[in-house]
Parts: C-alpha cells; structure tokens; sequence
C-alpha cells in the first residue's frame, strides 16, 4: 500500500494512469505522445506504477504494451474510503426507507404486550409447531433459517396452510422477520405483508413487539388490530400460567 500511495502522490503518474483509463493496452511511445518529457523520464515514472502493482505490462513483438491495474485503487477504496463513507450511505438509506414508508398507502400495525417470561421462551412460544398450536389454533412450521419457507397450518389435522411466507431474518432469541401471504398469492411480491417479533428482555420480563407493515387495506388492519390482541393475549397466558385462556379469544363478541 505504501508503492501505490507514493506512485500516486506524483501528477505525472497520475496523468499516465488517466490515460491509461481512457485507452489501456498503450505502448511507450503513445503515451509520451501528450506528456512533455522525455521517453526515459516516461520509462522511470512507469516503473514506479509497476512497483506499485497499478500498471502491468505485456510484450508484443518488439514492442511493450502498459495497461492499467485497477486492483490497487480498489483495495484503497475498500480500506480507506467506503469505511469512512458507509455510516453516511446508511443513513441515508435510512432516511429514503422513512419518506417511502411515509408515501405508502398500505397501513401498518404495531402491538407491544410485556411477559413474565424469558427470551428463549418466547421465541419458541412463536415457533414451536406444538406450542403455536396450543395457543394460536394453527401451527407455525418451517426450520426457521433466514431464507426458508414457512407455513401457518390448521391444526384439524387437514395440513392446510392459511399464510405462507419466507423467513427473512432469523435472530433467535431476539429478533424474527417473517412475510405472509395467502397460499394462492405466494408467487405474488406485493400482495406480501411483513411482521417482525421483537424480543427484548428485562430482568425476569420480556417485551414483545409485533410490527405488521405492508397491510393490504383498512380492514385488514382492523383484522390484524383485534386478531394480533388476542393471539398475543393467550401467549401471555400460555407462558405466565402454563395454560392458554379458557376460551379462544378471538371468538369473542366485538359489542
């Protein structure tokens, strides 16, 4: 690193080097051709760059071909500039992922309920086939690796799946992402919603956020507003008591 910094540190090499950008594969005598200096000053600045990696050469016939390495300023730009840049380049990634969320029509959900429990419980109360079943009236299914498919299948025994979606982060025992879809709707992207499970302990409590985004309408955030309620609500019984409330909640009456 220290060949190319001071290979660069020169204006004339970093003239050669231009154009050896705009036309690589030149011999000696062409890129003398707009430099004003002498062929073997030329020669000493070239093996300067060759020291330093940034150009290569190739013989052809009598004559010596210079091409440009790129090589070099790539690894300078990895090491010394796009460190320095990417805390910038994030939040502006950030800052255009909040003006979009911002510009979208389709409403999100956000729910956050707090249980006497641990973080390993709750992740596996969320993804456990038998638990989910116990609580939830439907068994959520899959290995759980970020990039697997999932399924939230009836517990009727039919094997039916009401939601299918893919794992997109897996964090275990902190954070899971997951999107739904219809089974019908799989193929389709933007019929996908997204939740994300938050897992955040406090001594002997842990908070639990869910976050729907990416709803299709209205009524399906009231839908999720009233069935998110109570399928967190027979969780918190689940884990606090060791059984889930005595009648599914979500059959209850609105009024």
């Amino acid at each position: 690193m220290d060949h190319v910094f001071k290979a660069l540190a020169d204006g004339t090499r970093r003239r050669l080097l231009d154009r050896l950008h705009g036309h690589s594969g030149q011999t000696l005598g062409e890129l003398c051709e707009h430099i004003d200096m002498t062929r073997q000053s030329v020669t000493q600045h070239l093996a300067v760059l060759e020291a330093a990696n940034l150009v290569s050469t190739v013989r052809r016939g009598r004559e010596k071909l210079h091409y440009l390495n790129p090589v070099p300023l790539h690894e300078i730009q990895e090491r010394w500039i796009d460190k320095f840049e990417r805390p910038r380049l994030r939040a502006l990634g950030a800052l255009k992922e909040r003006a979009e969320e911002a510009m979208t029509d389709k409403p999100n959900f956000v729910y956050v309920t707090y249980i006497r429990s641990t973080p390993e419980k709750v992740w596996d109360a969320l993804t456990d086939a038998d638990l989910t079943a116990a609580y939830w009236g439907h068994s959520n299914v899959s290995d759980w690796r970020t990039g697997s498919r999932w399924e939230h299948r009836r517990t009727d025994g039919s094997g039916i799946a009401d939601v299918v979606g893919t794992v997109v982060e897996s964090e275990r025992p902190t954070r899971l992402v997951t999107t739904w879809a219809a089974p019908e709707e799989e193929g389709d992207a933007d019929k996908y919603s997204r939740v994300t499970f938050d897992i955040q302990p406090h001594a002997d409590i842990v908070r639990l956020t869910v976050t729907h985004e990416d709803l299709p309408g209205e009524d399906a955030l009231r839908d999720a507003t009233s069935g998110w309620a109570a399928v967190l609500s027979n969780l918190k019984s689940l884990l606090e008591t060791g059984s889930p409330l005595p009648q599914e909640p979500w059959l209850m009456p609105s009024r």
